[in-house]
């Protein structure tokens, strides 16, 4: 098997190469111990050096193809080890490229790891899981090392560990109502203020919050608790240190010998993907943290990357870039049937989420920028000021049904100077949080899956630090507590109302139901589930305006008597405690509606009462 991965990797053909290359256990030579394999085609010579050797250095076998090897009798679990490189510069020491474990930085050492030992749980859960194209999703994007951290404490001693996180965050995830986690990208890295997103160690489970078993067991208990996990994945860039793949045997093995094509944005170097090896190393990656780990989906960062040259788009359509996504999209749908593949692209390129086999790039899901920039936008405009930019709401609408959107709030938007969520809104302290209400209200009813950074469900005034945990002592301010509330009756009545998640992405789901009245601020819309015995339609009221607006003709599809469901402006969740009582429906301007009153900055949905 190790031969055909080995051929499968030289032609950008494996799935595998993890389980070839790397440090591996093994009976060789009638002992115990473990064989590390190297591809390193332009290098002089290549020696192994750990703690098995006191860090002497032991020459590495060369095999025709380029791949180095050396079997270390007794070598054992846990002992650090490195590859030292010949190159015609000089001696260069490397972190082992498919390594499973690492020192916690900044030292930079592989570690001999196996990943059995741990017994999975979750069958039940892996074998009835899916891509919840008709189920509710809301998602938790959480940066492990600074949702709560270990007060009084500095260094990496202050995060929380794996475990730890069974007992904080998973109870917490699911009281508050969210379907998954997504976390920010677990794979080793040396800079914390990188958030992940610089990366070194392709196969290696971050060594901050512990072991790679710790992190299965994450997982499994969540699965446990029916709580899904995504992942951050970097397949566009690594790091430009040189410990790890930059200029890995003397050459650029990874990365481009153009310059022009090499250098990123953030100071770390593009993967050159018209090379067959590069293919093969982060398909491997993506079907490894699939396969080993359990993850229910995984999300790529900075898609644009791949689809244009540097991220370019005058610069062209980046064609080897797009033979990677589609030749490890298609290959993760074969061999992963239900995990989810979403994009993180801001571009306009065509079927991100159409199947390859229909000429698509294979993603279930595409993160909708647009939709995020539009409606954040038109909330940091003054109301006066909305009524000519009421476009920014509904044109999102127009595009909806070219790929399948999901709708993000991340982390992007909540650091460098941007504000956070809240904070963008236009207002006073006070006037902010209706408004931020019936912001959640519009993002929950309007059709997309959801996705919120950690601290939105706060409403964090404070912009994301990485080196520090979340503010939570805004739970003792009673206006920060009642929209926490909020948000976990919203994600409650989400989940209650097949309307707004069961055929999402079908045009007929969704209708505008009045956009004659957006110079008030005013839009209304219908959610229908379109099927089923239990067919439910839902009527959502929307008043962005800072004047109520009374006696409000809500149009609706079928005559009867109309109930409020939710209402932003309840006192429960800090408002002024309107309500509408039941509404008969009127046949006015040729069609069915209901007349209702509108507070400022709410919204209301509305159900027909059965009979």
């Amino acid at each position: 098997m190790e031969k055909r991965i080995l051929t499968e990797y030289l032609q950008g053909q494996s799935c595998e190469a993890y389980r070839a290359l790397g440090a591996h256990h093994t009976d060789e030579y009638a002992q115990q111990g473990v064989r590390f394999t190297v591809y390193a085609p332009n290098a002089q010579n290549v020696f192994l050096i750990g703690e098995f050797s006191n860090w002497n250095a032991w020459k590495m076998d060369r095999t025709n193809q380029g791949f180095w090897t050396i079997f270390v009798a007794g070598a054992q679990d846990g002992q650090m080890y490195k590859y030292r490189i010949q190159t015609k510069e000089g001696l260069f020491d490397r972190a082992d490229p498919f390594g499973y474990y690492a020192e916690v930085r900044p030292a930079t050492a592989s570690r001999i790891w196996s990943l059995d030992g741990f017994t999975w749980t979750d069958r039940e859960w892996m074998q009835s899981r899916s891509k919840n194209y008709n189920q509710p999703m809301s998602i938790y994007e959480v940066h492990l090392g600074s949702w709560k951290t270990r007060r009084g404490i500095k260094g990496a001693e202050r995060f929380y560990s794996y475990d730890d996180l069974v007992d904080t965050l998973l109870p917490y995830v699911k009281q508050q109502g969210f379907t998954h986690i997504e976390l920010l990208p677990l794979t080793e890295h040396p800079l914390d203020a990188s958030w992940g997103y610089q990366v070194s160690g392709y196969f290696s489970a971050t060594s901050r919050y512990g072991t790679p078993q710790q992190l299965m067991h994450f997982i499994d208990c969540c699965h446990r608790e029916k709580i899904g996990v995504i992942m951050d994945f970097v397949p566009a860039h690594f790091i430009r240190d040189n410990y790890a793949l930059s200029k890995f045997d003397g050459t650029y093995l990874y990365e481009s010998a153009d310059s022009s094509l090499r250098n990123s944005e953030w100071g770390t170097v593009f993967f050159d993907f018209t090379k067959s090896h590069v293919v093969s190393f982060l398909k491997s990656a993506v079907d490894f943290w699939l396969t080993c780990y359990h993850f229910d989906g995984i999300r790529y960062d900075a898609v644009s990357r791949l689809i244009y040259t540097c991220g370019q788009e005058s610069r062209g359509i980046n064609e080897a870039g797009l033979w990677f996504l589609r030749s490890t999209n298609y290959a993760m749908q074969t061999r992963h049937p239900s995990a989810m593949l979403i994009a993180e692209d801001s571009t306009n390129f065509l079927k991100v989420t159409a199947p390859v086999e229909y000429g698509g790039l294979g993603f279930d899901y595409k993160w909708d920028l647009g939709w995020m920039n539009d409606s954040l936008d038109y909330m940091m405009k003054r109301p006066d000021e909305r009524p000519a930019f009421s476009k920014e709401l509904t044109f999102s609408m127009d595009y909806f049904y070219k790929d399948i959107f999901l709708l993000p709030l991340s982390h992007d938007e909540v650091v460098h100077g941007k504000k956070t969520i809240i904070d963008k809104i236009y207002g006073s302290y006070e006037e902010k949080f209706p408004q931020l209400r019936l912001f959640w209200l519009y993002m929950f009813t309007r059709p997309g899956k959801k996705l919120n950074f950690m601290g939105n469900e706060l409403a964090e005034f404070k912009e994301w630090d990485e080196s520090g945990e979340l503010s939570w002592n805004l739970l003792t301010y009673p206006i920060h507590d009642a929209f926490h509330r909020y948000v976990l009756a919203l994600q409650k009545f989400y989940r209650q109302h097949p309307a707004l998640y069961q055929n999402d992405y079908h045009p007929k789901s969704f209708e505008w139901m009045d956009l004659s009245h957006t110079n008030d601020c005013i839009f209304s819309y219908c959610r229908d589930s379109l099927e089923g015995s239990n067919r439910e339609v839902l009527y959502t009221a929307l008043n962005f305006s800072a004047r109520p607006m009374t006696d409000y003709f809500l149009p609706v599809r079928e005559a009867g008597t109309y109930t409020e469901l939710l209402n932003t402006d309840a006192s429960t969740f800090g408002g002024r405690g309107h309500c509408n009582p039941d509404a008969e429906t009127r046949f006015e301007h040729g069609r069915n509606g209901i007349r209702i009153d509108l507070p400022a900055f709410s919204g209301i949905v509305f159900v027909k009462k059965q009979q």
